[in-house]
């Protein structure tokens, strides 16, 4: 559900301006800048003692709150540090922008005033700061109660920010990168919310009905498939992930044409799985609530055509979202089955907890028809990518070196990190099957590289990049902008990856 903060950017001075409550930015060392001097002078004194005594020192993050006594024309001060001014990035702004946004709502402050747009941060040019200000203050305060019965609508929430520039010249920039960012974040709140809803609502048919929904909104073209159009299409992995399933399985298209039709598009691809028991091949009992997150892929790459449209981006954007629940039922694969995909290539499932592999593999070959200037696949893929990277970096490999150093600057502006693994030939031994063509594991080491090798067999006849987001699709551990439980991963990324391809 969308945060409703109204962002506003005006001519103004910090000192002059009449306010409830203002935010004053600062460098590690450089506290008492010229703009909180002028301040202290008037608060006689206070900043200066709290940095003499060493309550306050402008590290990342760290705030003060100060009530001004009618000392100032505002009514509240909230101090918050930047850290070293040398170490500057937009994900540490984003930070802070975070911080302050929910230190003033837990205050019950409804209107906040920032003066940082003004301060020269090298590298840092005036619509990123608006850009990166607005999205550390909306993603931040994104709640998902849909399904608390008691809601507290009481609750004081912070619904206007006004981003204050004495430079009368910013404010059409600013204003500009507001509104980029109001765009990709309410981007970003539809992705968390088809995540955070529990599996008996997001089956694959209600991800597919959000997506129509979706598509109408933002004059994006949609299509479904169901399982008849996908029988006769051959999609034996999806077909056969399903089938242990009552939940008929959807095969979602989305399609923006932002310019010429004659023009590649851009193909994103995201895994469905709106719930993943394992299968035949069951998971431990422990955390498999968590599965509902196993279609943040999907969820993502349709977050991210939605931005795409709606910033009206001049590129052509194509989604597919193979959507599927993987359940032990009496007709589900077997371990030793073999499935014939859509390539004509046949894959012995050796374990049915791989089943993300299969699904993406009718999908990347689907993606053939639109002759791609790249494909994008994103997946909660596999566990091996946790062990390997934790859940501070999304995992990619691919087959186009260009495409994956793009994607790793566009993952440096959204603060998502991203790490590469290499997927040798070496690696394509491990996925031989005795009886098919592929087997879907191999074996205990690399697990990430060879699931990302498979793949790569079916991401042949284009630039081809793929996201293991198994460790930053969730959270238990609630971050500046980032609440427990879906992320949301991937979406600025790509966005912003799509932005420089245009």
């Amino acid at each position: 559900m969308e945060a409703k903060v109204n962002i506003k950017v005006i001519k103004g001075s910090s000192i002059k301006i009449k306010g409830a409550c203002v935010a004053l930015w600062c460098f590690e060392k450089d506290v008492l800048n010229p703009v909180i001097k002028q301040v202290d002078k008037q608060l006689t004194g206070i900043i200066r003692q709290l940095v003499k005594e060493k309550v306050f020192g402008g590290k990342l993050n760290q705030t003060t709150f100060i009530y001004s006594l009618g000392k100032l024309n505002v009514d509240k001060v909230i101090l918050i540090g930047l850290g070293k001014k040398k170490e500057m990035t937009l994900d540490k702004l984003r930070q802070a922008s975070a911080t302050i946004a929910k230190i003033a709502e837990g205050k019950g402050i409804k209107k906040l005033m920032t003066n940082l747009p003004d301060m020269k941060i090298k590298g840092m040019p005036a619509m990123d700061i608006g850009q990166t200000i607005a999205e550390g203050t909306i993603l931040s305060l994104y709640k998902f109660n849909k399904y608390k019965s008691e809601k507290n609508n009481n609750e004081k929430k912070l619904s206007e920010l006004t981003l204050l520039t004495e430079n009368g010249k910013n404010v059409k920039t600013l204003k500009s990168g507001v509104s980029i960012a109001q765009k990709i974040s309410a981007a970003v709140y539809f992705t968390r919310d088809l995540i955070n809803h529990p599996g008996n609502t997001a089956t694959p048919t209600y991800l597919a009905e959000q997506a129509k929904k979706m598509a109408k909104q933002y004059n994006i073209k949609c299509k479904i498939l169901n399982k008849p159009d996908m029988e006769k299409l051959g999609m034996g992995g999806l077909l056969g992930v399903s089938k242990g399933s009552h939940q008929p399985p959807k095969f979602i298209i989305l399609e923006y044409w932002g310019t010429k039709k004659n023009k590649a598009p851009v193909v994103l691809v995201g895994k469905g799985l709106t719930f993943d028991s394992g299968g035949i091949s069951l998971k431990p009992g422990q955390g498999m609530e968590e599965m509902k997150t196993d279609m943040s892929g999907g969820a993502g790459m349709i977050g991210a055509i939605m931005a795409a449209a709606s910033l009206k981006l001049p590129i052509n954007v194509v989604t597919l979202v193979p959507a599927s629940e993987n359940m032990p039922g009496g007709s589900a694969n077997k371990p030793g089955d073999v499935l014939k995909t859509m390539s004509g290539k046949t894959i012995e499932v050796l374990n049915t907890d791989a089943e993300g592999r299969l699904i993406l593999a009718d999908a990347l070959t689907y993606a053939e028809k639109y002759k791609p200037k790249a494909v994008l696949d994103m997946a909660t893929l596999t566990g091996a990518c946790v062990i390997a990277l934790g859940h501070h970096a999304t995992g990619i490999l691919g087959n186009d070196e260009k495409l994956i150093d793009a994607i790793k600057k566009a993952g440096e502006v959204a603060g998502e990190k991203v790490w590469q693994l290499p997927l040798w030939e070496e690696y394509d031994e491990l996925i031989k099957s005795d009886i098919a063509d592929l087997k879907n594991i191999g074996g205990r080491g690399a697990g990430t590289i060879t699931a990302a090798g498979l793949l790569k067999k079916f991401a042949s006849e284009y630039p081809w990049a793929h996201l293991d987001i198994a460790g930053t699709a969730w959270t238990e551990k609630p971050k500046p902008y980032v609440p427990k439980g879906a992320v949301g991963v991937g979406v600025r990324m790509i966005v912003q990856y799509l932005r420089t391809s245009s």
